[in-house]
């Protein structure tokens, strides 16, 4: 015979097994996001901060940046972490204050200053056999050397050289070649007597003018004219030739 307290008993045994497995399959639910869901790798930090830095600066070379304080993720975890800097330094530098934000699924989670130091690992020149002043550019006296350009500022790097530049001094074997030490190759010379094309459409006249001062291809300089003696600027586009354009 059925009373109604067994009757009570078994309903609310059934009440309980129909709950547990929706009890279940909400904990299933609410911890899956988790599982995905990572801390914010300082690898991650300092590789975002390489790859802005490259091209907000237009760098060429190997960079490498490194954080050099010890590194604490933010307090959460997030399916998709992102990186930005919010302000650049004047220069790049061996060490910089990198102003940035931490942005969690989508999410800004802080806003820092992080000293970062790097390094720009980059093949430059080095002189092999002493070089001659006025002398023009010749790739057999130099030799690669890869560097740090933060430490060795100013140095030539091997992308750059050809005829078109000559060495504006002396300089010994062993010493890095820099900026200082070349310069593109005149193609007027001051003291000379150019031609000089003045152009406008489909007219264009040419006469001699007294170049003032030195200049190389695509350079502005100052010309004179011989009749007036009044100077005037034109562009120098080949050997003893400048042009004015109107």
């Amino acid at each position: 015979m059925t009373t109604p307290l067994t009757q009570y008993l078994r309903l609310t045994i059934a009440c309980a097994m129909a709950i547990v497995p929706m009890l279940s399959f909400a904990a299933t639910n609410d911890s899956a996001p988790s599982d995905d869901a990572i801390p914010l790798a300082k690898d991650a930090v300092t590789a975002s901060f390489t790859s802005d830095l490259l091209a907000h600066y237009s760098l060429e070379g190997d960079l490498k940046v490194e954080i050099l304080r010890a590194w604490t993720p933010p307090d959460r975890l997030a399916h998709k972490w992102q990186v930005q800097l919010s302000d650049y330094p004047a220069i790049p530098s061996a060490s910089m204050l990198l102003h940035c934000r931490f942005i969690a699924d989508g999410a800004v989670v802080s806003e820092n200053m992080i000293v970062a130091h790097a390094e720009l690992w980059r093949d430059v020149w080095v002189v092999r056999q002493p070089l001659t002043s006025g002398a023009t550019f010749d790739r057999a006296l130099l030799e690669s050397r890869r560097v740090d350009a933060f430490r060795e500022r100013d140095v030539v790097p091997v992308t750059v050289g050809d005829a078109s530049f000559i060495f504006l001094r002396g300089v010994d074997t062993g010493h890095y070649l820099t900026w200082h030490d070349i310069g593109r190759r005149p193609l007027v010379r001051k003291g000379d007597l150019v031609d000089v094309t003045a152009s406008e459409g489909t007219l264009s006249i040419t006469m001699k003018a007294l170049a003032m001062q030195n200049g190389a291809q695509g350079e502005a300089v100052t010309m004179r004219n011989l009749e007036s003696r009044k100077d005037f600027t034109a562009i120098v586009v080949d050997e003893n030739h400048v042009q004015i354009r109107f």
